[in-house]
C-alpha cells in the first residue's frame, strides 16, 4: 500500500511524460521572514501554478493559504525542518514538522534540509534518517535539500563537496536530492553520475539575469539533471509566470536558452 501511495505522489511532483520537476520553494519565512514576492501566497502560488510549476515547497502554517482553494493545482511539498537568520547557529536546521502531520495536511512528499560541515552535521542527519525511516512508512516521497555549508567548507560550489552532498542524500534514503549547482555541465555531469536518484538544482541568490538563471538550468538538464527547485529567482521575478513556463521550456521541452528567453520578452 505504501509502495503505490508513494508512486501515486511522485507523479503529482515530477512530470511522467519527461521525467523532469520544477519545484518552487517558498519555506523562506522562517528562514528569512516575508521577503518581497512571498507577502502575499495566494498570488504567488496561482502565479507560478499557472506558469506550470510541478510543486511548491512551504512550511505547515501556510498550506492554506490557496494551495487548493480554487484554479491550477500544485503538488504540495511540505518542508519539515527549519532556522532562523536571527540564530546564532543559521545553519543548524531542526525538525519542525513530522511526516505524520505532513500526511493529514494532505502533502504530496516531504523535504528537509542538512548542511554538511556544519557543527551540528550529527544532529541533522539523525534527524534525516528518522525522516526517511518515516516517510517509507507511509509512502511519501523525501526531498533533500543538502549543502556544503558550515565551518569546514572553504568552497560550497566545488564539485567535490557538491557530488559528496548529493551522494549522502541518495545512501540516506531521499528520493529526491537538491543540491547546488556546481557551475558547469561538465561538472555537474559528475554530480549526477554519483548518485541513483533524481537530482535537481537550487536556485541560489536572487541573480541579475533571465540569461544566467536560464543558462544555469539548461547546463544542468544538459548533463542530466532532473529539473530545478528554484525559489527567489521565480517568485521575485517581474512575472512568476512567465518565468516558470521559460524554465519548463528547458527542462521540459529542451528549448535552447535564447527560445526560453523570447517567453519572457
Amino acid at each position: 500500500m505504501t509502495i503505490l501511495g508513494k508512486h501515486i505522489r511522485m507523479e503529482r511532483i515530477i512530470n511522467r511524460n519527461t521525467e523532469k520537476t520544477i519545484i518552487v520553494p517558498m519555506d523562506h519565512g522562517i528562514s528569512v521572514g516575508p521577503i518581497d514576492g512571498l507577502q502575499n501566497m495566494k498570488s504567488i502560488i496561482q502565479k507560478v501554478a499557472e506558469g506550470g510549476a510541478n510543486a511548491i515547497v512551504e512550511h505547515k502554517g501556510l498550506v492554506g493559504e490557496g494551495h487548493r482553494g480554487k484554479g491550477n493545482d500544485v503538488g504540495l511539498i511540505i518542508h519539515l525542518s527549519g532556522s532562523t537568520a536571527l540564530s546564532p547557529y543559521p545553519n543548524a536546521k531542526t525538525l519542525v514538522c513530522s511526516v505524520e502531520e505532513a500526511v493529514k495536511l494532505g502533502a504530496d512528499a516531504v523535504s528537509i534540509h542538512v548542511n554538511l560541515g556544519d557543527a551540528g552535521e550529527k544532529e541533522m542527519l539523525n534527524d534525516f534518517g528518522k525522516v526517511a525511516y518515516e516517510a517509507r512508512t507511509w509512502g511519501m516521497p523525501l526531498l533533500a535539500m543538502i549543502y556544503p555549508r558550515g565551518e569546514k567548507i572553504k568552497d560550497e560550489y566545488d564539485v567535490k563537496v557538491i557530488k559528496h552532498a548529493a551522494r549522502v542524500g541518495n545512501e540516506m534514503g531521499a528520493d529526491i536530492v537538491k543540491v547546488s549547482y556546481s557551475g558547469s555541465t561538465d561538472s555537474f555531469r559528475e554530480v549526477v553520475e554519483g548518485c541513483s536518484v533524481p537530482v535537481v538544482i537550487a536556485g541560489g541568490a536572487k541573480m541579475d539575469s533571465d540569461q544566467e538563471i536560464l543558462e544555469m538550468v539548461k547546463g544542468s538538464i544538459d548533463a542530466g539533471g532532473a529539473g530545478v527547485s528554484i525559489g527567489r529567482n521565480v517568485f521575485q521575478h517581474r512575472d512568476p509566470k512567465q518565468m516558470v513556463q521559460a524554465i519548463s521550456a528547458i527542462v521540459n521541452d529542451k528549448s535552447s536558452v535564447e527560445d526560453a528567453l523570447k517567453i519572457l520578452e
